[in-house]
């Protein structure tokens, strides 16, 4: 059997900041508040004219350069998003077009904040069965696009930005596992109500913000917490792999406590195995993932050999884990 491996990692994030400070100005809520519950201390927000597939431009470009590889060496685009460009062309056919890589299949997945793990997944299949060699996967949000700023529940969250990564296949190690689920039954728990054959767009629609994101925090948190958990053992267990053999864990960035109960669930040291960058960029759903693991590369905190766990819970609901020897 094919190993696939990541060639290539690259971000992009805009450069408009906007703080909790700035958001107490918006909206009835304060700094301590938003840092208590959710561990976000600021955000990026994309310019008015910046779309999804521009910033996911961006980051395949930064991501073709580390691997040094150029767009015409690609022959897979996956991108994940649920802030397209538009519903159709794909966001990923734009991107085709933006990087001049040919008429190589584009296609968009949207699973919300699993969107880069089932994106690697994909990827890495295509690659082992030998139908393409070179696989370019983005992770893309512009959060901003679709959040309620009124809403303080979830306003405080989410941001924007963008990952890639480029796979091929590698000799050794690469990715050793993959775990994906879903559970339909729980989708009103986190939502974008309107837009689709369901609720076109309309006065109402419009007038009733059901084309905001729609959360049931609480619920959704208990539900993350397990399920993280029970991801991260699904893949971990069938490869014989305990806590102390993880390097480091890149889970997905939606709430710094989620995050902290998942360690202590796996029973490692946050600190010392878990990257972490919430505060910086809040949540940015599929693009959180991408962003993380290629911060973490870059700052030295992934080696070659080290073990690495990606975990992600998103909208859907959907999950994923994904174990890969770097």
């Amino acid at each position: 059997m094919k190993k696939t491996g990541i060639l290539g990692v690259g971000k992009y994030l805009p450069g408009n900041v906007l703080t909790n400070a700035d958001l107490e100005k918006m909206v009835d809520t304060n700094d301590e508040w938003i840092v208590t519950r959710t561990g976000i201390k600021e955000r990026r927000i994309a310019a008015e004219n910046e779309a999804t597939s521009d910033m996911a431009a961006k980051a395949a470009k930064a991501a073709l350069k580390d691997a040094g590889l150029t767009a015409q060496d690609i022959d897979l685009i996956i991108v994940a998003t649920i802030t397209p460009d538009m519903f159709f062309p794909s966001t990923a056919c734009v991107l085709q077009d933006k990087l001049g890589a040919g008429m190589v299949p584009a296609f968009d997945i949207a699973v919300a904040c699993s969107g880069f793990i089932y994106g690697l997944a994909i990827a890495d299949n295509f690659i082992k069965s030998g139908m393409y060699k070179k696989a370019l996967v983005v992770a893309a949000e512009k959060l901003s696009s679709v959040t309620d700023w009124e809403d303080r529940s979830t306003c405080v969250l989410f941001g924007d930005g963008a990952g890639a990564a480029v796979l091929g296949e590698v000799e050794k190690g690469g990715i050793l596992g993959v775990s994906l689920g879903a559970d339909g039954s729980k989708g009103d728990l986190l939502q974008l109500p309107a837009g689709g054959s369901r609720m076109p767009a309309s006065i109402m629609t419009v007038e009733n913000k059901l084309h905001t994101i729609k959360m049931e925090g609480n619920v959704l948190f208990k539900h993350a917490v397990k399920i993280m958990a029970d991801a991260a053992k699904s893949v971990t267990e069938p490869l014989g792999l305990k806590g102390d053999d993880i390097d480091i864990i890149i889970p997905h960035q939606a709430n710094l406590r989620i995050l902290n109960a998942l360690a202590k669930r796996m029973g490692v040291d946050p600190e010392k195995k878990v990257y972490l960058n919430i505060e910086r960029y809040g949540n940015m759903s599929a693009a959180s993932s991408a962003v993380a693991l290629t911060e973490a590369v870059e700052v030295g905190r992934i080696k070659k050999g080290d073990i690495i766990l990606m975990d992600a819970f998103g909208g859907g609901l959907t999950w994923g884990a994904l174990v890969i020897e770097w």
